[in-house]
This record gives structure tokens, C-alpha cells and sequence, in this order.
């Protein structure tokens, strides 16, 4: 069983900052596949950015250029950098991670942007 904990969640102004983290209770030097999704009000779980086979990174059209993701294989912790956040990235942000061809799952962090 792996468990993966975000934080670094909040309310934060249009055009502010926040970085997320997400720690895993395994090392995540080998794993391929692992990101963040969100779930704004309302709607479904999207994918918002993520790493892929290959080290390469992967971005929503609505983040790309405002986002970047990155990772610390030492400390098991990939984290999500958003800058000018805007009211529409107004959701709960889940960290993910596949080991071994299992989806694992955090609890979700909040981030409310405010006009």
C-alpha cells in the first residue's frame, strides 16, 4: 500500500501563487506515472499535469505556461507549481501515482482563487 499526502492548499487572489506537494510513503525514483488531477464544483476529475515515461511532462491546455510540475526523488515528493492562478482553477487538487500498474490516490488538497 502506498500513501500519498498533498499540501499546500488555500485561498489565494487571482494572479497569486501556491505550490503544492505531494509526499509518497514509497520511493518514487522509478515510478513513470505520476501527476496531479483536480475536480473544480460541479464537475470531474480532470488531468491537470504529470510526468510520463521518459521523465517527460504532461499539461492541460488551460495550464500550460502557468503551471510546472516537478519531483525530488530524494524526498519522495512531487510537487505542482501555479502561478496567476484565475477563479476557473478553483477545484480539489489530487496527487496520483501508479506503482506496478496501481493507481494510488491522495486524500486532495482545496485551492479556492478568488476574483
Amino acid at each position: 500500500q502506498v500513501h500519498l499526502v498533498e499540501s499546500g492548499g488555500g485561498l489565494v487572489q487571482a494572479g497569486g501563487s501556491l505550490r503544492l506537494s505531494c509526499a509518497a510513503s514509497a520511493p518514487i525514483f522509478s515510478v513513470n506515472f505520476m501527476g496531479w488531477y483536480r475536480q473544480p464544483p460541479g464537475k470531474q476529475r480532470e488531468l491537470v499535469a504529470g510526468f510520463t515515461s521518459g521523465n517527460s511532462t504532461h499539461y492541460a491546455d488551460s495550464v500550460k505556461g502557468r503551471f510546472t510540475i516537478s519531483r525530488d526523488n530524494a524526498k519522495n515528493t512531487v510537487y505542482l507549481q501555479m502561478n496567476s492562478l484565475k477563479p476557473e482553477d478553483t477545484a480539489v487538487y489530487y496527487c496520483y501515482a501508479v506503482y506496478i500498474g496501481y493507481y494510488y490516490w491522495g486524500q486532495g488538497t482545496q485551492v479556492t482563487v478568488s476574483s
